[in-house]
């Protein structure tokens, strides 16, 4: 069995407002065997599509290279932008070494709880993906499950939108569809996806999660 570590703590959590909030990188990031494309920082993987729709949204100029540069370039982003990243899963065992969600077992959560209520001014939590097994929302669900802690729907749209009370406060939660090619099928099979596509043949599913990321950052 693959021992597949967060290799990051959690980034700018002393002074976001909002939390990006994934599970783990691909298994790479945990040995340090990077790709030559890959940046060492969160949701750094050639493959991820994060960097590349934030730098749609803002025209960050960003370079995709293992660099200090590259990690510089992401990290003066996130602390000028008041943006945090706590993926919540600390570690998991894998048979089979990939970066799927599904794959992880004996699964150890961060507690994300507990930063949230450390860090009074984080206002949302931003989750890379939906509640699948596994995923980001799915795993934060059964933490609050535990803590007896209610979820309330503010909107069944994609992407979900829900509120959660934490020591009186209310922190909102996005699920954004997930960042990576994993989620393109999902993408290609929803209604307002195929109305644009219909109107503009040359509408890709980087197009759609652009315009629907670009609200909540």
């Amino acid at each position: 069995m693959f021992h597949h570590t967060h290799p990051y703590p959690p980034f700018n959590l002393e002074e976001a407002t909002k939390l990006i909030v994934g599970t783990l990188p691909p298994p790479r990031f945990t040995t340090g065997e990077l790709l030559p494309e890959d940046v060492d920082f969160c949701y750094g993987s050639k493959n991820g599509m994060l960097w590349p729709i934030l730098d749609r949204i803002f025209d960050l100029g960003l370079v995709y290279e293992n660099t200090a540069h590259a990690i510089a370039q992401r990290a003066n982003f996130l602390i000028n932008r008041k943006i945090g990243v706590c993926d919540i899963v600390a570690s998991a065992l894998r048979e089979k070494i990939d970066a799927s969600d599904l794959g992880m077992q004996d699964v150890e959560l961060r507690d994300l709880l507990g930063y949230l209520r450390k860090h009074r001014q984080i206002e949302t939590l931003i989750f890379t993906g939906g509640n699948s097994k596994n995923g980001p929302e799915y795993l934060f669900r059964r933490q609050a499950k535990k803590e007896n802690l209610k979820i309330k729907m503010i909107s069944a749209e994609v992407p979900r939108i829900h509120e959660i009370e934490i020591d009186d406060r209310k922190v909102r939660t996005v699920s954004l569809t997930a960042p990576s090619g994993a989620a393109n099928r999902a993408i290609g099979s929803m209604k307002n996806f195929k109305q644009q596509k219909a109107h503009n043949p040359d509408y890709t599913t980087f197009d759609y999660r652009v315009e629907q990321y670009a609200p909540f950052f």
